[in-house]
Formats: C-alpha cells, structure tokens, sequence
C-alpha cells in the first residue's frame, strides 16, 4: 500500500533515493522495482534486520532491474551519514507526526537532497486523524506514537521553511479512515471486535485485489477522507523565499 504516487514523484534509474524512516520498507521497496539505488533508513533495527532480508529476497527472485541498489541502515534521521545533496530523491512517509524536532528532521532530509532533487513528505490529514485522537488516548499517547497532527498549511509552511518549493499536493487512504476509527472505538489493541476484523478483511482484500469498486470508491473519497495528506517539493538551485503567514492552502 503505497502513499506516494509515484506518477507525481517520477524516478529514473539509477536515481539515489533515501526513504527516511522507511519503517517497513513498502515505499523503499517500488523504488528498488523501479531500479533506483535506494537506501532505506530507520531507528528501529529490527525493522530495518527485515527490510534486509526483503531487499535480498527481491533480487533473489529477479524483481529488480539491473543497476539498482538496496541497502538497509539503522540511522538517526536527524544526523545522517551522507553528505549534502548525496540523494535524488528522498521519501519522508508518516515520520514527521513521531518527531519532536521536525523543523531539524526536513531540514535534514533537505540537507541531503540534491539542488534540482525532489522530496515527497506524508502526514496523517488533520480531519481524520483528530476524530481518532478524541476516539482513543491510547491512539496516540503511547511511547513513539504521534505528538502532533499537522493541518496541509502547517506541513507545507515546514517544507519552505527548509528552503524546499512544493509543487503538489493530494490525500491518500480513504477507506483506511474507517478503519482506524472503528480501532480506537473499540480499543486499539482489541482486533476481536466483529466491526475491526470485518473492515480489515476488506481492506486486505482491496490491497490484494484491487477490484474496481473499491478503487473508483477510494479515489472519490480521498478528497474528502483521505487519511493521508502528501506533499510533493523540489530543492531549488538557490534558497527559495519562506511563504508570508497567509499563504497556507488547507488540510
């Protein structure tokens, strides 16, 4: 399940591409399909033991064109290893919202981006995810839970502050809203709940599937419940100027 839309985040081959605070991998993984040189980044080292193992398996298994690049590394995303401008591309996915100093983490990830490079960054969307916060305190009150929800203009004014230049932006994950409402309705660590295990088979079946319905259904409710909100920049060759308080577009 990707949140990037790739369509509107292109890659080359051979594009350097950090996925930072990849997590899971999902997002480094199409990356590595689309023959980039990826590097997969997190804190977490057992995720990262996994990401690994996926990365091997995928070469293993003739998924990866030839010239592409997978390396999995336990970092701190708020010092990385590299140098200025070292990646193409860098992917910033469902991080920020963890982060106490998230001014300091897109100022990193700007740091290695190369001038002319793009960066792709994805937050939970400030509707959906606040019914969440009034539904559980257990949804986000634990340890490495999310301690902020950014409204698009607030994420956005992050982005120029960094002297980054947004070029796009749309929602993403309508049918998953649903979803994580009905968890912290019913407990977020009850999966028994009839309503949870029903609405989570659906959304396997969708991921797995992707029957038309629930396609056409989700593209038509993004707009209204997407539960992601992602923003699409670019480093300019030269500083870009930081936007005026007004010039916010809405969540």
């Amino acid at each position: 399940m990707l949140t990037v839309d790739f369509t509107r985040f292109p890659l080359a081959p051979g594009d350097r591409v950090l996925d930072l605070g990849c997590g899971g991998g999902r997002h480094a993984f199409e990356c590595y399909r689309r023959g980039a040189r990826v590097v997969a980044l997190d804190q977490d080292a057992g995720e990262i033991a996994e990401v690994g193992k996926w990365f091997a398996a995928m070469a293993e298994g003739g998924e990866v064109p030839p010239g592409a690049s997978a390396e999995a590394v336990v970092g701190d995303a708020l010092a990385l290893p590299y140098p200025d401008g070292h990646f193409d591309a860098v992917i910033l996915s469902e991080v920020m919202e963890h982060v106490p100093d998230d001014k300091g983490l897109i100022a990193e990830a700007a740091r290695v981006l190369r001038p002319g490079g793009r960066i792709a960054v994805t937050v939970p969307r400030y509707g959906p995810e606040k019914v969440c916060w009034w539904l559980s305190d257990a949804y986000h009150e634990v340890e490495g839970g999310h301690i902020r929800i950014y409204r698009g203009g607030e994420l956005l004014a992050r982005i120029r502050e960094a002297g980054l230049r947004p070029y796009g932006t749309h929602h993403a994950h309508a049918l998953h809203a649903p979803y994580w409402w009905l968890k912290c309705a019913f407990g977020v660590d009850n999966d028994k709940a009839l309503p949870v295990r029903a609405y989570h088979r659906l959304l396997v079946w969708d991921i797995m599937k992707k029957p038309l319905l629930t396609r056409a259904a989700e593209q038509a409710l993004d707009p209204l419940l997407g539960k992601s909100f992602v923003a699409y920049a670019t480093k300019p060759h030269r500083a870009a100027p930081v936007a005026a308080a007004g010039d916010a577009e809405p969540a």
